[in-house]
């Protein structure tokens, strides 16, 4: 009968010790807390935002089928004119939702400013994400 007793009380002294060590000061379970990588990163964290474009800049720029943009590098986002606007339009709204912000960091790091045409067209999505 001892035999049975032991393993189960030493089994519950290890789960109370347990669930002491997993509480704050207050009593209150404590987070977990995982960081965030490019590929989790929503937007919602500047840090995290300014991490993947440091990230991304030590790395090749990703192309997304898009090289016939490269002709605007270094224009302004105001002096578009809308069909202008159509071509960064159409290349966008042909991606996968996923893809959205991965292409507007290839076209910051490759010194190609968005038109304002269609800047609402791309939060609208990336914040979908």
């Amino acid at each position: 009968m001892i035999y049975l007793i032991i393993p189960i009380l030493a089994l519950g002294i290890i789960t109370a010790i347990i669930t002491i060590l997993s509480k704050d000061e207050e009593g209150r379970d404590k987070p977990i807390i995982t960081k965030q990588t490019c590929n989790t990163c929503n937007g919602d964290n500047d840090m995290c935002e300014q991490e993947c474009m440091m990230e991304a800049a030590t790395k090749e720029v990703e192309y997304y089928d898009d090289e016939e943009l490269d002709r605007f590098k270094g224009r302004l986002s105001n002096e578009y004119t809308n069909e202008e606007a159509d071509e960064f339009s159409e290349v966008m709204l042909t991606m996968k939702q996923n893809e959205v912000k991965g292409w507007n960091r290839s076209l910051i790091l490759r010194g190609i400013n968005m038109p304002d045409q269609i800047k609402d067209e791309y939060i609208a999505l990336a914040e979908q994400q």
